[in-house]
């Protein structure tokens, strides 16, 4: 990434969780039969399919009892004071008549990958952006169902959402004072729509402005990968959480929770590879979760899990 920022040779990001299996793509190399991507806007296909009105989608949740488990444990650790706020996640099954590639083409997002029928991500959720000189970050904490009764007020309101929100914009303003000066939130709690298959979501973020150093292009990697795993799907404090998350979870998270996004030549998009489908040998799985807190509820957290099943339909 430093090279080819250095050279301000256009290149695709695709970083897993942890960290172990990133790609880096030019442009120019990128294969449309084995990578689709769309970033905001900047893609590498043309065709598409028909998608009919009349398309199946059914979730299996995890099971309660071990979302349960896990929701305790971490529990346990934030009363120890190991974490005081933890991004828990599990995988769910899934049954569509749709296929990977379908999915990719029919749904709506800022962020999405197809890759190689191994995953398919469509995420709302920017993870940093240069422009100008400067980098933004774009934490997204907090969601709720608009069909609910006074749903915003809730989301506004709820403690434990502002709770979550005020440490993530804690949180992502010091992994960006890393390697930026004069580090600023833009914007506090704000929220967006998200139309999916289920109605309507409302999520809210905040944005967090820093200035960049006027050679950052030539440290492009070293930059990106000194603030992951992203602070909104790992918690505070970053590195112990993460021993606690491996723990609760039991799982390979993988690419979801990781990042993608573009170098343009001179700037970076890049997106939180949230809301993500896998193609695994026992069918398709969903991966979701949200942040768990001292005041979080296990019923409540439960649900935020399964209200993130969801394809995004561009119908």
């Amino acid at each position: 990434m430093n090279e080819l920022g250095m050279a301000k040779v256009p290149f695709l990001f695709i970083v897993d969780f942890d960290m172990k299996k990133p790609i880096i793509i030019p442009l120019d190399d990128v294969d449309a039969d084995q990578i689709m991507y769309s970033i905001n806007g900047k893609s590498n296909y043309n065709n598409s399919v028909d998608i009919r009105n009349d398309v199946e989608f059914n979730s299996h949740p995890v099971e309660k009892n071990r979302y349960s488990k896990a929701f305790n444990l971490v529990q346990k650790h934030i009363h120890h004071g190991d974490s005081f706020l933890l991004n828990l996640t599990m995988p769910s099954d899934i049954h569509t008549s749709l296929n990977l590639k379908e999915i990719f083409y029919s749904t709506a997002a800022k962020y999405k990958i197809w890759f190689k029928d191994n995953f398919v991500v469509y995420s709302p959720e920017i993870f940093v952006k240069t422009q100008n000189g400067k980098i933004h970050s774009f934490p997204m904490k907090g969601t709720i169902l608009a069909s609910l009764p006074n749903a915003r007020k809730r989301l506004l309101e709820s403690e434990k959402e502002l709770a979550e929100h005020y440490t993530i914009v804690d949180l992502i303003r010091n992994d960006l004072s890393i390697v930026a000066k004069n580090v600023q939130v833009k914007r506090f709690r704000y929220i967006d729509e998200v139309q999916t298959h289920k109605g309507i979501l409302l999520q809210m973020s905040s944005e967090i402005v820093g200035e960049l150093p006027e050679s950052f292009n030539q440290n492009i990697g070293d930059i990106i990968f000194s603030m992951l795993p992203a602070g909104s799907i790992s918690g505070a404090p970053k590195k112990k959480t993460i021993e606690v998350i491996k723990q609760a979870e039991n799982y390979d998270r993988g690419y979801y929770t990781g990042i993608c996004g573009i170098f343009d030549g001179e700037n970076v998009d890049s997106g939180v590879m949230i809301r993500y489908v896998e193609q695994t040998n026992d069918g398709l799985i969903y991966k979701s979760g949200g942040g768990i807190t001292a005041k979080s509820k296990l019923d409540e957290e439960y649900q935020e899990l399964m209200d993130k099943i969801y394809i995004p339909f561009n119908l």
